[in-house]
């Protein structure tokens, strides 16, 4: 289980962190975070084990996607990678 960000300590660091929509493409119609990269779960997963964004270690990533499930499956598998990663808590559904 990853570790959480809650949406007022994200809101307060946002320039820290890369944030990752791991949401489908259908989802975004209901809006997306500000400059977030747009990498459905299975895509950051793939990307992940194919060491495609290793450019990213060494920088604080924040997932989510709708209400934290996914979002928690992406940063679990990143975190296994080495990467430093958290989810945001309860997803968009708490950002908007």
């Amino acid at each position: 289980m990853a570790d959480k960000i809650t949406t007022k300590e994200l809101m307060s660091q946002k320039n820290d962190y890369v944030i990752i929509d791991v949401r489908e493409l259908d989802e975004l119609k209901g809006g997306q975070i500000e400059n977030s990269i747009h990498m459905p779960l299975g895509l950051c997963i793939r990307n992940t084990k194919k060491k495609q964004i290793d450019d990213m270690k060494g920088k604080k990533i924040c997932t989510y996607c709708g209400t934290g499930y996914r979002g928690n499956i992406a940063a679990d598998e990143l975190n296994k990678e080495g990467f430093n990663a958290v989810t945001l808590d309860g997803g968009y559904s708490t950002w908007i």
